[in-house]
């Protein structure tokens, strides 16, 4: 197995010789042959960390791990089609989401697969959606959670049981189990999740790998094998990538990536501008949780911007970095491309290449090349890349809003910016944003491509106007992606907070609260948590019409 993973930078000279100077350090201190055997001093001298991270790093061996699953692997998923299951939903949050969304949003659903789509939204729309877009007779659920207690997940576990309890209430012994599979760690993660005795299979991933770490692991190849996807190509092209990272040389595409990011960002070029080929577009989503939450700790953090139009030269300051990954073969994209990052390239700008095969195999390698190059850039950044400090913040925030919930019966959320004046509110706003900072809209609705695309209208009028960079994500599903940046890294980003009503509340059986209920509370946690950091954040209310308010938003910017 052969996979050319290629890669060129177009840099400054200033910038290329800070690079150069990381690469020779690289070499000299021999990251590559200590990072394969786990030697944690990498990161940290400090004992316990070091204990911490050498229980983080089974990463490395989960292409080659996991090959010898793939025949197993491959025969669950014909069993699944043969009782006549015609489509699955993956429940999950951050990295139990992301990489299985790269692989049923990349690629069609091959002969004898079955369509896989992603629910990792709380919003009681969404699991309305993703509850009536097939039929729950012939639906697989896919429970997927590295600890088994993520509070979304196990909301859409008791959600859906109840859907097939409803289904086969008839049944003297029920048949709902058949339709749950569990993606989880060894107990006690695996006891934490409700029924998982009844489940239809249980999928053990090694305990030493951590959520964002896991694509190669049951996470990706348990939803890859129901797409009917060619699983060895997969593993195969990342098992190749994993070779090559062992290498010495200069050439080594996770110490050339990773050195070359980490010293861009010490030199102040923190904004990871992502240029992905529209084919593998939500491979941007998976790198912006990767990087976001394994480098953005301690004050220093970079910070990822995926789905961003390119601009001209003028749009931008002096802090970004622009990664362009593409296969070439998208002629029109790539020539579009090329003359926007040549432009940029003149003007100064970092450009960097990266080549992938146009198949699976391609995001196999990219899979395993961005887990190497980020932990790599833990080195240079001097942070501990397999942790994640400050996540519990939000969650914390959010059990407590929700115990008052369960006093008071309602939600409080943080006050929103005036109806009325509410152009001067945001102007004003605006003006606290710092300098070398960058902004991040969160909405904190259900997901659908007419709101990713009012969003992404937003985010450039915004851009325009501050020429600063701009994140857009939804909520809750960012707080396991980007969140731990906001809090842990650079107190330099600034926030807007989309809310709405919920005119069709969903209630979580078993539970106190409703799904309305527990995304408020979420929105309302990550406020608070926003707030204790000293950052700048203000929440625009929507009110019950999601669309209508992104438009009106949208003209209110843009005029």
């Amino acid at each position: 197995m052969t996979y050319a993973a290629g890669h060129s930078r177009r840099l400054p000279p200033d910038l290329e010789n800070d690079v150069a100077q990381m690469q020779a350090r690289a070499a000299d201190e021999d990251w590559a042959g200590r990072l394969w055997a786990r030697d944690p001093s990498l990161w940290s001298k400090d004992e316990d960390v070091a204990a911490l991270i050498a229980n983080r790093l089974g990463w490395l061996d989960l292409p080659v791990h996991f090959n010898d699953d793939v025949e197993a692997l491959v025969a669950f998923a014909r069993g699944v089609r043969e009782e006549g299951f015609e489509a699955a939903l993956v429940c999950g949050m951050g990295g139990s989401s992301l990489a299985p969304d790269v692989l049923a949003a990349s690629f069609p659903v091959a002969d004898g697969g079955i369509p896989v789509r992603i629910l990792d939204s709380t919003d009681p729309a969404a699991v309305a959606e993703a509850t009536a877009a097939s039929d729950p007779a012939r639906t697989l659920y896919l429970i997927s959670s590295k600890s088994g207690t993520t509070i979304e997940t196990l909301a859409f576990l008791a959600h859906f049981w109840q859907v097939e309890d409803d289904i086969h209430a008839d049944i003297p012994q029920g048949l709902a189990g058949e339709h749950f599979v569990a993606v989880t760690d060894p107990p006690p993660s695996l006891d934490a999740i409700p029924h998982s005795d009844l489940m239809r299979e249980v999928f053990l991933n090694p305990p030493d790998v951590g959520g964002r770490y896991s694509a190669l692991s049951y996470v990706g190849l348990v939803p890859g094998a129901l797409l009917g996807l060619d699983l060895r190509a997969l593993t195969g092209a990342a098992a190749q990538m994993a070779e090559d990272t062992r290498s010495p040389s200069a050439d080594n595409p996770g110490i050339w990536l990773g050195a070359t990011l980490g010293a861009l960002a010490k030199a102040g070029r923190d904004k990871l501008t992502l240029v992905i080929e529209p084919r593998v577009a939500p491979l941007g989503a998976w790198i912006e949780q990767l990087v976001a939450e394994s480098t953005g700790k301690h004050g220093v953090g970079i910070v990822p911007i995926d789905g961003a139009a390119l601009g001209t030269p003028d749009m931008y300051g002096h802090d970004r970095v622009f990664v362009r990954i593409s296969s070439g073969e998208d002629v029109a994209w790539q020539t579009s491309s090329n003359g926007a990052l040549d432009a940029l390239a003149a003007a100064g700008q970092p450009v960097i290449d990266l080549a992938l095969d146009a198949g699976i195999a391609g995001v196999g390698a990219e899979f395993f090349r961005w887990e190497f190059a980020t932990a790599v850039a833990g080195i240079v950044l001097g942070i501990n890349p397999f942790d994640e400090p400050n996540v519990t913040e939000s969650k914390d925030n959010t059990r407590r809003v929700l115990e008052t919930y369960k006093q008071t019966g309602s939600v409080a959320l943080p006050a929103a910016l005036p109806s009325d004046g509410l152009a001067q509110a945001l102007q004003a706003h605006l003006a606290k944003a710092k300098p070398n900072g960058y902004m991040a809209l969160q909405a904190y609705i259900a997901p659908t491509p007419d709101r990713d695309v009012l969003l992404r209208t937003i985010a450039a009028s915004l851009q325009a106007t501050t020429k600063r960079a701009l994140t857009v994500g939804y909520g809750p599903r960012f707080l396991h992606s980007t969140g731990q940046l906001h809090k842990g890294g650079a107190p330099i980003g600034s926030f807007i907070q989309l809310t709405a009503d919920h005119k069709d509340d969903l209630p979580i059986p078993g539970w106190h609260e409703s799904f309305g209920t527990l995304i408020d509370a979420q929105a309302a946690g990550d406020f608070a948590s926003l707030e204790a950091h000293g950052l700048p954040v203000a929440r625009v209310d929507l009110s019950a019409d999601p669309d209508a308010g992104l438009s009106a938003l949208a003209r209110l910017l843009g005029s």
